[in-house]
């Protein structure tokens, strides 16, 4: 069972402008809505790898009701935790150049009973699923969430015995690989930003993957936008490194969650590191095609696939 944990789930919501100026009166010239936030698009990608993801979030109010409505309409298990605030909502903005502009809302606070409840569930769940249950958290944690919160839940599934994926950023993340997720995947700027490093180059990356691995990680890989993806298997193995897929995107939007359903499926299924890798960048392909985030289409995945050429490396000292 693949199990996704969204803490901060959200409503995606898809603007097409001529152009977006500052200052000025806009008309989109369509709008469409769908569910969205990092975890859904991630078990929106695992159903269309052939999974029966399980999806559990915090949700209130009128858009929490339209996001579990979509999820459900999409075939996808969800279970809600509730609470008082209104479910947030992301907006993005793309223009006739198709530069994408993203405004993503905090969330409103939740109470700390909302947040042990919410716990407590996913707690049930790890126990249930045991050990053949992958556990994916994805994205930012809600208002008034405390920065360990990510690094309790790995704590608690690991003991189950489940595997754990982890994406976020910032204090959540750093906190979190004390906790030894068995594989992390931040983007370039989160990585960047959590080891206090720049990341220019192929052994640049690969010194800040070494680093998470020596904070905690089991595994982890770097999203590089069009630079493409480095992944590391495990401490003092080869690193492996997968060229972007040259394509014009619709939207770039998601594609990091698309990765990051790719990576699950593929190692929770006994995949190679190479071909984990070369199904992670597929996913991300193909989510820059999609008509909407994780939404993708299994067989330009499957083509994408077909393409991608892995390379390993060992980095210098």
């Amino acid at each position: 069972m693949f199990l996704c944990v969204s803490p901060n789930p959200a409503n995606d919501k898809r603007m097409t402008l001529p152009a977006l100026i500052p200052g000025e009166i806009h008309r989109a010239q369509t709008v469409q809505a769908f569910p969205g936030g990092k975890s859904t698009h991630v078990a929106m990608v695992l159903k269309a790898l052939g999974a029966e993801p399980h999806w559990i979030g915090l949700c209130g109010g009128s858009t929490g009701s339209a996001l579990l409505a979509g999820l459900n309409e999409l075939g996808i298990k969800a279970q809600a935790s509730s609470t008082a605030v209104e479910t947030r909502t992301n907006l993005e903005i793309i223009d006739h150049a198709g530069v994408v502009t993203e405004i993503r809302e905090p969330g409103s606070p939740v109470s700390a009973a909302e947040l042990s409840t919410f716990e407590r569930a996913c707690n049930e769940l790890f126990e249930k699923g045991k050990e053949s249950t992958t556990v994916i958290f994805s994205g930012s944690l809600p208002v008034g969430a405390p920065n360990n919160f990510y690094a309790k839940l790995i704590v608690a599934a690991r003991a189950a015995g489940c595997r754990t994926f982890l994406d976020t950023s910032g204090e959540p993340l750093k906190l979190a690989l004390a906790s030894h997720p068995d594989f992390v995947k931040p983007n370039r700027d989160e990585a960047a930003t959590a080891l206090d490093l720049k990341l220019t180059s192929r052994e640049s990356t690969a010194n800040a993957l070494s680093q998470f691995l020596l904070y905690g990680a089991c595994s982890a890989a770097i999203s590089l936008g069009a630079d493409g993806m480095i992944y590391a298997p495990e401490k003092n193995a080869p690193f492996c490194f997968a060229p972007a897929v040259s394509l014009n995107p619709k939207s770039t939007v998601g594609c990091g969650d698309a990765a990051l359903a790719g990576f699950a499926f593929a190692l929770s299924a006994g995949s190679s590191a190479e071909n984990a890798l070369r199904t992670a960048a597929a996913c991300a392909a193909a989510n820059c095609l999609a008509d909407s985030p994780g939404a993708i289409d299994k067989d330009v995945m499957d083509k994408f696939q077909s393409q991608i050429r892995v390379e390993t490396f060992i980095a210098g000292p």
